[in-house]
């Protein structure tokens, strides 16, 4: 009976329209911000902090980019990954070529980069829509390919593609520590998502819903097609450029394009699979299962074959990996396509019931 809205009354329509309209959920939030920003770094190891939370902050990033596109518009992207790479070569460029740059600015303007390249192969989108744009986006990721393998002046001169950034600083601060580049990635994490989930709340976001349900039907009412998808493409390719560069400068520290193949695509398009289409949370959800598995995975499947007897190598572990997790994916697909967010919001509805039946 802890989780209800007896007696939370509304006077006015701010605090009606609220993202968490039910104190539970506001205080559940701020806590979790508190333990985020000033608990974990105290706890946390260097493995953690480089392995785990790292690549599940710029993954959640990234996710909610790809999640605007397909899961709040209904534009199925292959080029997440080109967006990303757009993103980390572009503020490396500024990083490195202007004088003084600040490093939060080059991000900025790598997101504003991939925005500009987003929207160039968001046009197809205009005319086709389903498979055919899911290949059209497809073309971004081998475009991206090539430019940056053939093109020298996008990585420096470097004959391999390979650029890397060191000595990184904001407001003066050093991100150098696992600890700092945490922080950081955090604290751009907590922006952008609640500018995001504020944006998908408002007129803008009911547009893209429209589009998604049903585009002739959302033409018939006065919403503009081609300002709503390439919007769409734009606010998505600016997230998922400013996840790219933050993959290259804060996690990998030196890069090449094949860290942004079109597996990375594919690996977050999984991600809003199976956390949920069509929720904010649903990107923190599934980015913390594409990140945890493998982890645990690659613990537990020796642990297990021994309980039985058996040898697996590391290539069997491999393997076994992309199997459970293809299973996986094609569970969820069957069971609950709107993933674990429903599964979420499914539990907090039974809890404000709980303990009655009815």
């Amino acid at each position: 009976m802890f989780y209800r809205e007896n007696g939370q009354f509304k006077t006015t329509y701010r605090a009606d329209q609220q993202i968490f309209p039910i104190a539970q959920d506001r205080i559940a939030i701020l806590a979790l911000l508190v333990v985020a920003f000033a608990v974990v770094p105290m706890l946390a190891s260097d493995y953690m902090f480089r392995a785990i939370l790292i690549p599940f902050l710029i993954f959640s990033l990234a996710a909610v980019g790809v999640n605007i596109l397909v899961g709040y518009c209904g534009q199925i992207s292959l080029g997440s990954g080109a967006f990303m790479a757009v993103g980390a070569y572009a503020a490396y460029n500024f990083f490195v070529r202007i004088e003084g740059m600040p490093l939060l600015v080059a991000l900025l303007l790598g997101g504003v980069s991939s925005m500009l390249f987003g929207m160039v192969f968001g046009l197809p989108s205009l005319r086709v829509k389903g498979l055919y744009l899911a290949v059209a986006t497809l073309a971004a990721q081998f475009f991206a390919d090539w430019m940056f393998l053939r093109i020298q002046w996008f990585t420096n001169n470097s004959p391999s593609g390979s650029v890397s950034v060191s000595n990184l600083q904001v407001f003066g601060f050093s991100l150098e520590s696992p600890v700092a580049k945490y922080v950081f990635c955090l604290s751009l994490l907590a922006v952008i998502a609640l500018l995001a989930k504020n944006l998908v709340r408002g007129a803008v976001g009911r547009e893209w819903m429209a589009i998604r349900d049903m585009d002739v039907a959302a033409a018939v009412i006065g919403i503009r097609p081609m300002y709503a998808k390439l919007s769409a493409f734009a606010v998505s390719s600016f997230i998922v450029g400013v996840a790219g560069a933050l993959w290259g400068f804060i996690y990998l520290g030196a890069w090449e394009p094949a860290a942004f193949s079109v597996d990375q695509s594919f690996r977050l398009l999984f991600m809003v699979i199976i956390g949920g289409m069509g929720s904010i949370a649903g990107a923190f959800f599934g980015a913390a299962f594409i990140v945890v598995l493998p982890i645990f995975l690659s613990q537990f499947l020796p642990v297990l074959a021994s309980l039985f007897g058996i040898e697996i190598s590391t290539a069997g572990i491999s393997h076994a990996e992309l199997m459970i997790f293809g299973g996986l994916i094609v569970w969820f697909l069957i069971v609950e396509p709107h993933g674990l967010a429903k599964l979420w919001s499914i539990a907090k509805q039974k809890l404000r019931l709980w303990p009655f039946p009815h």
